[in-house]
């Protein structure tokens, strides 16, 4: 199903060079508005008219998570207040919040953009659309929101939390649908598969999980529990929210939204351009944004983008899986370590379950990593030689694919912290004091 079969559709050439037209005036946009990319802009002497190629924005300066902060709160911001309608911000758990301004056509273009998403993923008119994201500022729950009614499915802004009665409203109302984290839709599974209510009281049968990376193995295993189709889509607070970018029925990767942002993959090390199919950070222009546009935004997610038209026929070119962010990675005795890597060995393995810590400490000047995993049965506790069997499979397995010494605890059934929001699996103690050998 489509939602803009003519957008999503167009030809490479077309797009490109509607791309072009937005870039040269996205460029003048911010050179004009926001006093920040005018001394940017114009230190780099990059304006609208200099502009010839797609490949000319490799000479405006990147703009970072650490620029937005700076100009903390409304220093980014390409309008006066009186045509701002919207404020988001991200948690700014670790300083200060990311902020958002939204103009009505900003609104309206999310709308969209959420949209073709959903209805890439198979969301129609007669889905009831259960939305377990938090409400707030964080853009998840009202992005989705905005685009699912434009869809003409039907909202149940549930919010987060309070587990039982988002188990009642999947049976009561007919839910088909549901937006979470993929944490929190393992959760939700978890207390499906123990409620005394059969499989037949559930009616789902699509999931958009968003905010936080999934794995394909916890993707099977959330769609084996909750009984229905997952699609991942992406985005984040300083591209506008979710809409970037959003996986079709075919799952063979994320249709990035090109009318309206202009994605490019770089060497995080060298800065410099990665050709189609390379490995690299994605960095991400917007080029309809009114209220905060941003020009080569730095995400910090590991991906690469495919320009082949997919199957389904859409043209627009399709991001993998986001790999990791450069910012989680753990350099471990000099190895690079993603948590999405330690995700992919320990969920499906029998005896465990897909909930898990990583610990990380210094031990003689060297950091170290341990892997602490859930047990799925209490009764493994009573056969020493099952729990050491599961322990080594465990250890050669991340051995094998990280190339990398782990410690390895197995942890009592129900144990490990549930989170309805984004999961934190990394608890850094590096800070503290320094254990011996």
């Amino acid at each position: 199903m489509f939602y803009q079969k003519d957008v999503e559709t167009m030809r490479r050439a077309d797009i490109e060079a509607l791309q072009l037209q937005k870039l040269k005036k996205m460029v003048d946009y911010c050179y004009h508005n926001i006093p920040f990319y005018h001394e940017r802009l114009q230190a780099a002497g990059v304006t609208g008219d200099k502009i010839k190629t797609l490949s000319d924005i490799q000479y405006i300066p990147f703009t970072t998570k650490d620029d937005i902060r700076d100009n903390y709160p409304f220093g980014m911001m390409a309008r006066p207040m009186k045509d701002i309608v919207r404020i988001h911000a991200s948690s700014g758990t670790t300083g200060k919040p990311t902020v958002g301004v939204y103009t009505q056509g900003d609104i309206d273009v999310w709308a969209d953009l959420i949209a073709r998403i959903a209805a890439a993923s198979g969301v129609t008119q007669d889905d009831i659309i259960q939305i377990s994201f938090g409400y707030g500022l964080f853009t998840g729950a009202l992005g989705l929101h905005y685009g699912l009614e434009k869809l003409g499915a039907t909202v149940i802004p549930a919010s987060s939390g309070n587990t039982a009665k988002q188990l009642m409203m999947f049976r009561d109302f007919g839910v088909t649908g549901l937006v979470a984290t993929p944490s929190y839709a393992l959760y939700l599974g978890e207390m499906v598969k123990e409620s005394p209510y059969p499989a037949s009281a559930y009616k789902l049968r699509l999931g958009l999980l968003g905010s936080e990376g999934c794995t394909e193995e916890m993707r099977a295993q959330i769609e084996k529990n909750l009984h229905m189709f997952v699609t991942d889509n992406y985005g984040m607070t300083e591209l506008g929210g979710p809409g970037v970018s959003g996986e079709c029925e075919l799952r063979c990767g994320l249709h990035f939204a090109e009318d309206h942002f202009l994605p490019e993959i770089i060497d995080r090390d060298t800065l410099e351009q990665k050709g189609p199919g390379e490995v690299g950070e994605l960095v991400v222009t917007t080029l309809s944004r009114e209220g905060m546009p941003v020009l080569r935004y730095r995400t910090k997610d590991i991906t690469r983008i495919n320009y082949e038209p997919c199957a389904c026929g859409r043209t627009h070119a399709r991001m993998d899986k986001v790999m990791g962010r450069t910012d989680d990675m753990l350099i471990i005795k000099g190895v690079n370590v993603f948590p999405s890597q330690i995700e992919s060995v320990l969920v499906g393995m029998e005896h465990v379950g897909p909930h898990y810590q990583l610990i990380v400490r210094k031990q003689n000047f060297l950091d170290t990593l341990e892997v602490k995993v859930e047990l799925t049965s209490g009764e493994l506790l009573s056969s020493y030689g099952e729990l050491e069997a599961v322990q080594r499979k465990i250890h050669d397995r991340l051995k094998s694919v990280l190339g990398l010494e782990t410690k390895v605890t197995l942890a009592e059934p129900k144990s490990l912290e549930r989170f309805q929001g984004k999961a934190k699996r990394v608890l850094d103690l590096r800070n503290q004091p320094e254990e011996k050998a």
